[in-house]
């Protein structure tokens, strides 16, 4: 998961191949608090594993529930039969909606009839997210509801501690029209009061995000209650309901996730070798409302096609065509259809969108707010949003107000026709459902080779790149190409395979061809802070003395050197690359858009690899290591290929009296200069 504070996309030319979707939140969440409340043992399979879920877990923990990892990923729920293990709790429910809600509506009722009291609370967006119309219904009860901050908001306090009775004589009254959770809170909650008689519901208003109460009855008939209704306006729970464990449950990946991958199969060319994009885990027989999505984006042109657990699609009508819609039965997904209006031939405008307005931020302004920075022209409404293309596309820094689908959407504005780049500001927002999204997206999207972006950092011997190096990769969310690195492990193979690499067996030819063909087939990895060889982690050995100088000899073997050209190029992938050695911005990456090279002095240098030695508790003596340094230098800058010297257009760094936040910051700002994008 990325968790930088930006992610930079370059432009993205075309996309193809397969990719799996992570479990439904609406259903993963629904199954949890089921699975915890009914009679027996529940084993769930492919649930998700995201922010929503984890504050879920936690909170059932919390409330006594055992909870047991199994192999093959299953998590097996302890039931608590309707009861109260523990009847006082403060429970901490970050921004997600789909635990705040039905906890809400749960916890009241247990609360009211055992005698518990409860407190929950969340981030400072949840504390703005309107709960009051199921406060309002719940009070109708007679459970005992404080909001603790503004009325009608939370944190909430449920029950007083004091058993008290339920008033179920009467229907339950509830707005339809804000937010279906409010419903689906109480079509969860009311089987654990319904025992001895039958439980009522009334709608009031039009009732919005009808696919998502589908989704609660359907599980609800899983776990043995089936809920009967009279439209849309009525629901009734039966007498006698009680929740019965179906013993295991399979988790559907999520439609609303799906809607991202539909939209790429749709703006993007099939990538050389492809014919689309196949989506896993979700298909045309989805208990899902937002699997109707597929409708809208075939009506925008899409060419997709499926089977029960699969979907495909291809790029069909170009440009896509523009719609006006009604929206309310896919108020998730339909964000998707926002930023597809910009690749449309006119003006499209998503109606019934009004609960866009109280998810995890306005969703309608900042759809609106985004979408202008890319140049689109932007009407919105207290219920829709009406989206003409842009007439020229502007590069922008997408803030995604820690909104999962907002970071989701705009990602797929870097198949700009401009081909600009597009900032995505806290992609980590997106582990609310998805946490390994941009990595899903990068896996079968590609860009031409000259648009992925390279950081070049080289330098002599202990200029500290290779420190510099990760630590922009890591701020930058890129991949990370130590060339030093490969190298050593050359030298490091060769000893194992019994090669030798003193200077007079390297003159001799078979022996420097035994070399390259031992680097064409070095089976290397980077993994963190780790680097491995096959099976086995090298990274210790890498950091030897003996390996340095190993490395320093064998780069200067051509067939070496050939051989891992092109391993080299291979690292060059979404979203970027910094790579840091001795050439890499005079020969493995001469068009990089940013070089920089390191000029601490040979003196300065040893001082800082003294102080590193000393650190570790091995001895060294300055003269020694200031002699080696040189040696190095004269060697790396003297040999007949690739001598160690700046590119032309690199930018120099004496980092002698920088430390390595200070060189990064340097670095970033070079970066973000040549980026083009705004900051914000």
């Amino acid at each position: 998961m990325y968790t930088t504070e930006f992610l930079d996309l370059p432009p993205l030319a075309s996309a193809g191949g397969s990719v799996r979707l992570p479990g439904s939140k609406s259903i993963s969440n629904r199954v949890l608090l089921l699975a915890a409340l009914s009679e027996g043992c529940t084993e769930i399979a492919d649930l998700l594993d995201s922010d929503d879920t984890r504050v879920m877990l936690t909170a059932l923990e919390q409330l006594g529930c055992q909870l047991d990892r199994l192999d093959g990923g299953l998590l097996r729920v302890q039931g608590v039969g309707g009861q109260l293990p523990v009847r006082q709790a403060t429970l901490f429910l970050g921004n997600a909606g789909t635990a705040m809600r039905p906890l809400t509506a749960a916890l009241s009722l247990l609360a009211t009839t055992h005698g518990g009291c409860f407190e929950l609370g969340g981030i400072a967006r949840m504390h703005e997210r309107p709960i009051g119309d199921l406060v309002e219904a719940l009070r109708q009860l007679g459970c005992p509801v404080d909001c603790l901050g503004s009325e009608g908001y939370p944190p909430l306090r449920l029950g007083n501690g004091q058993a008290a009775d339920l008033h179920l004589d009467q229907p339950i009254r509830v707005r339809g029209d804000v937010s279906s959770q409010f419903l689906t809170a109480l079509l969860l909650a009311l089987p654990l009061v319904a025992r001895e008689r039958s439980v009522t519901i009334e709608v009031v208003g039009e009732l919005i995000s009808k696919p998502y109460i589908e989704i609660t009855l359907n599980l609800l008939q899983q776990f043995g209650v089936t809920v009967s209704r009279e439209g849309w306006s009525r629901f009734t729970i039966p007498a006698g309901s009680r929740y019965r464990s179906p013993g295991l449950v399979h988790v559907e990946a999520d439609a609303s996730s799906a809607s991202y991958f539909i939209a790429l199969g749709a703006l993007a060319p099939a990538s050389p070798g492809h014919d689309g994009i196949t989506i896993e885990g979700v298909g045309l027989s989805s208990i899902q409302g937002d699997i109707r999505f597929v409708e809208a984006a075939r009506l925008m042109g899409a060419d997709v096609s499926g089977e029960a657990n699969r979907l495909h699609i291809r790029r069909g009508r170009w440009p896509l065509k523009a719609i006006d819609l009604d929206c309310n039965h896919i108020p998730d997904a339909a964000m998707t259809l926002a930023v597809m209006a910009m690749f449309a031939d006119g003006t499209t405008t998503l109606r019934n969108i009004a609960s866009w307005r109280v998810k995890e931020t306005d969703r309608i302004a900042a759809m609106a707010t985004e979408c202008r920075k890319l140049g689109a022209t932007v009407e919105e409404g207290d219920d829709f949003i009406r989206i003409t293309p842009p007439a020229c596309w502007q590069p922008a820094s997408i803030h995604t107000y820690d909104d999962h689908r907002v970071a989701m959407c705009f990602s797929l504005a870097a198949f700009n026709p401009a081909q600009l780049p597009v900032r995505i500001q806290d992609p980590k927002c997106v582990a609310k459902t998805f946490p390994d999204y941009f990595e899903a997206l990068f896996s079968v999207c590609q860009a031409h080779p000259g648009q992925v972006p390279v950081i070049c950092v080289d330098g002599p011997t202990a200029s500290g790149k290779g420190t510099l190096a990760a630590a922009v990769a890591a701020r930058l969310g890129y991949h990370l190409l130590d060339s030093g690195a490969l190298y050593r492990l050359v030298g490091l193979a060769a000893d194992k395979a019994g090669i030798p690499t003193d200077e007079a067996s390297l003159a001799d030819p078979t022996t420097a061809d035994r070399l390259g063909a031992l680097a064409r087939s070095l089976p290397v990895r980077f993994e963190g802070e780790s680097t491995w060889l096959g099976d086995e982690d090298v990274s210790d050995a890498l950091r030897a003395e003996s390996a340095g100088m190993a490395a320093s000899r064998v780069s200067a073997v051509p067939q070496v050197r050939q051989a891992l050209l092109e391993l080299q190029h291979g690292f060059r992938r979404l979203p970027g690359l910094v790579a840091d050695g001795r050439d890499m911005g005079t020969v493995i990456f001469p068009d990089a858009p940013l070089k920089v090279y390191l000029t601490a002095s040979a003196e300065q240098r040893a001082q800082r690899r003294h102080k590193q030695l000393i650190s570790k508790g091995i001895p060294a003596r300055m003269e020694d290591l200031l002699a080696d340094l040189k040696a190095r230098d004269h060697r790396d800058m003297s040999r007949a290929h690739a001598p160690l010297k700046p590119a032309e257009d690199a930018l120099l760094l004496d980092n002698s009296s920088l430390d390595v936040e200070q060189s990064v910051c340097q670095v970033l700002d070079w970066w973000q200069g040549r980026s083009g994008l705004p900051v914000r």
